[in-house]
């Protein structure tokens, strides 16, 4: 019974009905309260309602029942970012790599995390790596705001080219 709530969560997520997603990741928790993935799904759609102390809580549960999810790691570590909080957020984008080190959006988290610290080096090697991971990232860089403090480097710029 427990899937078909987080299945409808997923359906309604979709369809950028997050509060309704998140009711229905809520049902299937009163069913099955250590369901790794209904905890995951919860946080996205928290984070995408901008409730990222919410979203946290939310992959910090998804950890406590599947602490190798490197998934929820990596979005933590976004989430993280998106907070001011670097050093918590590259220390979870670093447990998402240390568990799949082919985790290339943990690597573009990490990129993301140094170029709004202005850390070109360890934000240009970062995204390197997602890159040869995933040529999305690529194109994700050209226009992610996180970068806007380095984008002017040659070395930034000749990555992206």
């Amino acid at each position: 019974m427990h899937e078909a709530w987080i299945n409808r969560g997923t359906a309604l997520y979709n369809l950028g009905r997050f509060e309704q997603a998140i009711a229905s990741y809520d049902r299937a928790l009163e069913i099955k309260p250590d369901k790794h993935e209904a905890w995951y799904n919860r946080g996205i759609a928290l984070g995408n309602l901008g409730r990222l102390e919410e979203a946290i809580a939310s992959y910090d549960r998804a950890l406590e029942f599947k602490p190798d999810y490197h998934e929820a790691w990596g979005n933590r570590g976004y989430v993280l970012t998106c907070m001011g909080r670097y050093k918590d957020a590259l220390e979870s984008c670093d447990q998402a790599i240390k568990i799949n080190s082919n985790d290339a959006n943990a690597y573009y988290n990490k990129a993301c995390c140094y170029g709004l610290q202005n850390n070109v080096e360890l934000a240009i090697e970062n995204l390197q790596r997602a890159i040869n991971l995933d040529v999305k990232y690529q194109d994700m860089a050209k226009t992610d705001k996180d970068f806007e403090q380095i984008r002017g480097d040659e070395r930034f710029q000749s990555l992206l080219s």
